[in-house]
């Protein structure tokens, strides 16, 4: 898989304070790379490093496989934190200015402008200023002008915030057709549920370093704790499912018909088919599934193991 941008060895400091040590991993073309980390982590000084906002003391972004350049942003699309929209002018005056200013002619500009207002269902907003918005309003504005130039990288931080769920899927909805189309999406957000609906890969900052990158199924499988969930039909006699060596009962209820049970192999050598097999003379088996750790658990586990480092 093509990396189109490569972050290497970068690092930032503002006075004594580090906002990056010596951070690197890479983006791969047509992925959704989750940015990760707790509040001041150094997550929104690195997309400012990669928009050319702000520059590195030490390291270097590569485009495509050659040092970015101010030219390269061009093709970028960037959705800050903190949203920039003049509050006293009227939507559409705004977004087109907007989008001129990435390359696009005022033709083409209205082109666009039609098919995202039309398709968000907003076009009455046309003539309204951007302080008669809601914070959702003007975050729905601010997401058409920064995609409005098909960009081949998106950059977004915190795309969600200030979006009721309705709002929030279809973005989420936009995100994954982009994907398709072969956008590559970086994306720094709290919201580790959408992390598991949209990341391919994350990137995990924690205190100025990167603590934890990858793929997101193969980070799930990295920490899983071979615990397994066993719905059985009716009830099942505990004697009987407590009396095996092979794990231990961690969890047993009732739910409905049901017995659900979670189990925690002890010899993790044990293999899924295996524990499968000695629970059938257990009872009648609905369901049988490893359950792995949300990203939610993993972001909490490496955070709180590197600050005690």
């Amino acid at each position: 898989m093509n990396q189109i941008l490569t972050i290497e060895h970068i690092s930032k400091s503002y006075g004594t304070k580090v906002a990056l040590d010596d951070v690197s991993f890479p983006v791969h073309e047509g992925t959704i790379l989750g940015l990760l980390g707790p509040n001041g982590a150094g997550k929104t000084t690195l997309i400012r490093i990669i928009n050319q906002i702000y520059i590195a003391d030490k390291g270097k972004v590569y485009f495509r496989g050659k040092p970015i350049r101010t030219d390269d942003i061009i093709s970028f699309g960037y959705l800050p934190e903190e949203r920039g929209l003049y509050k006293k002018m009227k939507v559409g005056e705004q977004a087109i200015y907007l989008a001129q200013l990435k390359g696009l002619s005022r033709r083409q500009a209205l082109v666009e402008l039609k098919y995202w207002f039309d398709k968000f269902d907003i076009a009455s907003w046309w003539d309204k200023k951007i302080e008669e918005l809601s914070k959702g309003m003007q975050q729905k504005v601010q997401f058409i002008i920064s995609v409005l130039h098909k960009p081949s990288v998106l950059i977004f931080d915190e795309p969600f915030s200030g979006f009721d769920p309705i709002n929030a899927n279809l973005i989420k909805e936009e995100l994954l057709a982009m994907k398709k189309n072969g956008v590559t999406i970086m994306l720094s957000t709290h919201n580790m549920a959408s992390v598991e609906e949209l990341c391919d890969e994350i990137v995990l900052i924690n205190s100025s370093k990167n603590v934890l990158n990858g793929n997101v199924l193969q980070i799930k499988q990295q920490f899983k704790e071979h615990i397994y969930e066993v719905v059985f039909k009716g009830f099942v006699n505990y004697i009987d499912l407590a009396h095996r060596h092979q794990y231990e009962i961690i969890e047993n209820k009732q739910e409905f018909d049901n017995q659900i049970v979670k189990l925690k192999l002890l010899d993790t050598s044990i293999k899924s088919n295996t524990l499968l097999q000695a629970l059938l003379d257990v009872g009648e088996i609905v369901s049988f599934r490893e359950l792995l750790p949300s990203m939610d658990e993993i972001f909490i586990k490496v955070v709180k193991q590197t600050n005690n480092q």
